[in-house]
């Protein structure tokens, strides 16, 4: 494994060179067949891809507890492991347009929830700490009112937003929960942020503290605002070109909802 990548987040690691290029050829060539196939994008095909953002999440916890064998475990370094579980997301679009092209988003929903659950079952067999998954627990609920709310003053102040629809609503909900989770696991729970930009946000002494959140208070303030202002931005894209707009609008997503799943997991079996 080669060694860490300066300037970027803790963890960041190339994995060795076979694999790399193992990984990139895959990665271009399942990319160059979507291209070519086009296949239609809609919401529903946006939002088949949250389990698929949660394995990649979900398979790096495995690394990271090195709970992988070691032929599998360079797929799961970040960031590899974004275009290891993106190949097989698009591998998995691309047979589901072979098969039945107007129930893609239920085959890729379905697809991407069969493989995520033996790797989460993978990493709670490792041993599962109930701290920890008591915290994550208390991240989760926190998370949705908060995420509730933000969407409501959003569509609210900006009415515009609600074109959006539930990829938006997704895009707010995972950096909430992405937000809470960090804030939770960093005052509770002791852990630290590997983004340097987040570790400033949450390395403010003089924040007053709030019950559960801490001082990451704050750094959830941050996520949902510039989130919700994302969101908002994308809403004439999306409104006047749909299919780049939701996968765009899904990325997003994934930036939020990928660690999200990944803090509560890890921290459900590191604590």
């Amino acid at each position: 494994m080669a060694g860490a990548i300066p300037f970027l987040p803790a963890g960041t690691t190339l994995p060795p060179l076979p694999y790399l290029v193992a990984v990139l050829l895959a990665a271009g060539a399942v990319g160059a067949a979507l291209r070519r196939r086009s296949p239609r994008v809609t919401a529903r095909h946006v939002l088949a891809l949250a389990p698929w953002m949660a394995l990649g999440s979900a398979a790096h916890v495995l690394y990271v507890v090195d709970a992988l064998p070691p032929a599998l475990a360079p797929l799961a370094g970040s960031p590899t492991v974004y275009l290891t579980v993106g190949s097989l997301a698009g591998a998995a679009w691309l047979a589901g347009a072979e098969l039945r092209a107007e129930r893609v988003p239920t085959l890729v929903a379905v697809a991407g929830a069969l493989c995520l659950l033996p790797v989460v079952a993978v990493a709670v067999g490792t041993g599962l700490s109930p701290v920890g998954a008591r915290w994550s627990t208390v991240a989760l609920a926190l998370a949705l009112p908060v995420a509730g709310a933000a969407w409501v003053g959003l569509t609210r102040l900006r009415p515009e937003a609600a074109v959006t629809g539930e990829v938006g609503a997704l895009a707010v909900f995972g950096h909430a929960l992405d937000g809470v989770s960090t804030a939770v696991g960093t005052a509770q729970l002791g852990f630290g942020e590997r983004t340097p930009l987040s570790r400033i946000l949450l390395g403010f002494d003089w924040i007053p503290p709030v019950p559960v959140l801490g001082e990451g208070w704050v750094f959830l303030l941050v996520k949902l605002a510039v989130a919700s202002a994302v969101v908002w931005l994308f809403a004439a894209y999306v409104r006047d070109r749909p299919a780049e707009g939701y996968l765009l609008l899904g990325f997003v997503a994934a930036m939020g909802l990928g660690p999200a799943a990944h803090n509560l997991l890890l921290f459900s079996v590191a604590a």
